[in-house]
């Protein structure tokens, strides 16, 4: 009797731990509708930045109105993975607004495994269908991590560690190495969020756009990169 009811326990224990994963499995499934296509959610991130150029500056979407609108849930149209240099907002550089864009910062503009969930959580459960990495010209990130490269020095902490790659990449090329290194990073940053585990799905679809930029600091422009 006693071996019967060890028994029945396991198995309702089993089906219990087969439910909780195929419900898990429907949840991850279930991807929100997007907010917009991407091509159209990058025409207006580029847009923005020709008005913050030009000096002409709409402030979309920073009314009392859009405020109490957001307040009751947020569906913004672009991921943005920039830099957290204080010189580099991209809601000012985008002329954006509130709910506009889902902004994840980050020293370097790097991508670790939280910057990468974080991503994921816009284009799963938010709508978004374009995710910008966004660098920028003299970034501070780069400059130490091409000097504790050249110290080779091991001991460079997770943040230089994460650019490392891109300083060795880069270092062979012509031309001003901050630059090379800098450029490299945002390529290299792109095509890891592209191939990762969480939004690769969707990127080989052509559901979602992965890009690249580089800000530059005296402009204000951005120049889109090639992948």
């Amino acid at each position: 009797m006693l071996s019967h009811k060890i028994l029945a326990t396991r198995l309702m224990l089993l089906a219990i731990a087969a439910l909780t994963t195929m419900t898990a499995r429907v949840v991850i499934a279930a991807v929100r509708a997007p907010t917009m296509p991407a091509d159209k959610a990058l025409k207006l991130l580029l847009e923005g930045n020709q008005r913050f150029i030009a000096g002409r500056l709409e402030h979309p979407n920073q009314t009392p109105a859009r405020r109490a609108e957001v307040a009751k849930g947020q569906h913004p149209f672009a991921a943005v993975l920039a830099c957290s240099d204080s010189r580099t907002p991209p809601e000012i550089i985008f002329d954006r607004g509130l709910g506009d864009i889902f902004t994840v910062r980050v020293a370097g503009n790097v991508a670790d495994q939280v910057v990468i969930e974080s991503l994921d959580y816009s284009v799963t459960h938010l709508g978004v269908r374009v995710v910008m990495v966004l660098g920028h010209r003299r970034c501070g990130a780069v400059i130490a991590a091409l000097a504790g490269h050249e110290e080779d020095n091991e001991d460079i902490g997770p943040l230089l560690a994460e650019l490392r790659p891109a300083v060795s990449a880069s270092r062979a090329m012509p031309g001003d190495p901050v630059e090379n290194a800098v450029r490299e990073n945002v390529k290299l940053v792109v095509k890891k969020l592209a191939t990762s585990e969480e939004l690769s799905a969707m990127v080989k679809s052509g559901e979602l756009k992965v890009v690249g930029g580089v800000y530059d600091l005296e402009t204000g422009k951005i120049e889109m990169l090639k992948n």
